[in-house]
């Protein structure tokens, strides 16, 4: 066994070590270091959840990447239509990195019932549609089917059937506007097959998701002209380089735009979110380490004379510092495990339970969203005994100052 280590694992299974003055500093370092790795933990999976939860929201009712027809501004209203025989549809192999396509359109209306009225936007999908989103997004009822023959079911948010008095298996009755305001609107019954609630109150507010033949009917369209392709991506991360890559592939009378741009405003904000967990970090880590320093200096002064007698046996400075070097990082290495234990179990109750709810109109979501990933814990855990290990050499410089003579004068 190693020697240093050793003598590190003697003093800490002493009974007086435990009973020592300098017991309540080493108590109060240990529960700095599980109170700042715990604080570190949430802030981490809270935020990186925070920031992939809305980007999910978002992407789950405009895709990553946007392609329209260039004379159409980015608005929620399909206005000039683009043939669907393109070359990058139905499979998008020109860029790496893209793992669906569909095809939509979108149409301003309003529902009216016998007491209310609610501006909404129709969404129109096909049988390529992706419904993996909304299957979680899901609270009653059934996904509608558009593979097979015009569908009149339409799947609606909880929002807006609380705010109409709807419910699964009513008919509703939208208007469309016409471009000549003197006409009379254009009308369409739907049925809820479904209600989704995504939580997100911008999109819930005034998305139903319909068939896409009846947006062709309306605007007079072919069964080949829709109103834009949404683009999925593999990795997010990635959405600028592909979002360019896309740009370039597709014909110059079509226009590309990421939901990062279109939505600019709310991915700024989640940027904050990063400066914000690494502020944290920091100062969790400064605290814990400066316990950690002061605990030592402490264990130091107080083993003072065993010190002295090692270095009369003939132990280098070296030697001795790496025992008080062990002694710390066994303290830290307590306070790493009961954070651990605690965060990841505060972490899973909220996962499991959504005990802390947030203000939709604010975050965009209904609970404190938690993402877990063992690639994170486990760099957290290793940089935070690197940075405490660092903080730890400089004092532990202090043994060479020790004079052996006059640390083992016994009074």
């Amino acid at each position: 066994m190693n020697f240093e280590f050793f003598i590190a694992k003697r003093i800490v299974s002493a009974r007086e070590y435990k009973n020592s003055i300098s017991s309540p500093i080493i108590k109060i370092a240990i529960v700095s270091i599980a109170i700042g790795f715990i604080t570190m933990l949430i802030s981490i999976a809270t935020g990186v959840g925070l920031q992939k939860k809305i980007h999910e929201k978002v992407s789950a009712f405009n895709g990553d990447v946007i392609i329209s027809n260039f004379d159409t501004n980015f608005s929620n209203d399909s206005q000039n239509p683009i043939s669907k025989t393109q070359d990058f549809y139905p499979e998008f192999k020109i860029v790496e990195g893209i793992k669906h396509i569909q095809a939509t359109a979108s149409k301003g209306g309003v529902i009216r019932t016998a007491t209310d009225f609610e501006g909404i936007v129709i969404k129109g999908v096909g049988a390529d549609y992706n419904w993996e989103y909304f299957s979680d997004f899901l609270v009653e009822g059934n996904l509608p089917n558009y593979t097979e023959s015009l569908n009149e079911e339409i799947l609606i948010s909880e929002y807006l059937t609380k705010r109409l008095n709807l419910k699964v298996g009513d008919k509703v009755t939208t208007f469309f506007f016409r471009e000549d305001s003197s006409k009379i609107p254009r009308s369409r019954s739907f049925v809820i097959s479904g209600i989704y609630s995504s939580g997100f109150q911008e999109f819930d507010e005034k998305f139903v998701i319909a068939d896409i033949r009846h947006i062709q009917r309306l605007n007079k369209w072919t069964e080949d002209e829709i109103g834009s392709f949404e683009v999925f991506i593999e990795d997010f991360d990635q959405i600028d380089d592909i979002g360019n890559q896309v740009y370039n592939e597709i014909n110059s009378f079509l226009d590309s735009q990421t939901i990062k741009e279109r939505y600019y405003s709310i991915f700024k904000w989640l940027e904050l979110f990063d400066f914000n967990i690494i502020l944290i970090i920091g100062i969790m880590v400064l605290v814990a380490g400066i316990n950690m320093i002061t605990a030592l200096l402490v264990l130091i002064l107080e083993r003072t004379q065993m010190i002295g007698v090692l270095k009369a046996l003939g132990s280098s400075d070296k030697s001795v510092r790496k025992i008080f070097i062990y002694n710390a990082m066994y303290l830290v290495g307590i306070g790493l495990f009961w954070g651990n234990i605690i965060g990841l179990g505060l972490l899973f109750l909220q996962k499991q339970f959504k005990l802390i709810t947030l203000d939709p109109s604010i975050y965009y979501v209904t609970e404190a969203p938690v993402y877990l990933d063992i690639g994170y814990i486990l760099l957290l855990n290793i940089g935070t005994v690197l940075l405490c290990l660092a903080m730890l050499l400089i004092p532990s410089f202090i043994v060479t100052k020790i004079a052996p003579v006059k640390a083992m004068r016994f009074e």
